[in-house]
């Protein structure tokens, strides 16, 4: 009997840890980006290539070009204490780039389903440089 307890616990002790770090990167939908932008603490960061941003982003995100030799450096410049909302052109780049916050320590880290391609398409606003 102790042992099946013992066996239960270990279980739900894992099965929670497990639940806990699959929650560090959540994927959210253009209508819950727009609400987490507004919060207040929260850094936005656009990880498509400085020509990409140059044709259109969205208004308040920092370009961190995910590809770019610098930004391994360039995420280190962020707190990562604080939440972050990651964008791309259509989710691929963002995901990876999640992934590359999570190892690096980042607590807890937004990825917009569908990039700047899906915010367009529900026709939220997409600033460019004059």
């Amino acid at each position: 009997m102790k042992r099946l307890v013992l066996t239960l616990c270990l279980a739900v002790a894992l099965v929670s840890c497990k639940k806990e770090t699959s929650t560090e990167i959540e994927v959210v939908t253009p209508e819950e980006m727009k609400e987490l932008a507004e919060m207040e603490d929260v850094q936005l960061v656009d990880v498509r290539t400085p020509e990409e941003y140059g044709e259109g982003f969205i208004d308040g995100f920092q370009n961190i070009d995910f590809r770019s030799d610098t930004f391994q450096e360039d995420i280190q410049k962020l707190d990562k204490t604080k939440p972050v909302i990651v964008y791309c052109k259509s989710g691929g780049r963002s995901a990876s780039c999640a992934q590359e916050m999570k190892e690096n320590g980042f607590v807890k880290i937004y990825d917009l389903e569908g990039g700047i391609t899906k915010w367009k398409y529900k026709g939220y606003e997409v600033k460019t440089n004059p």
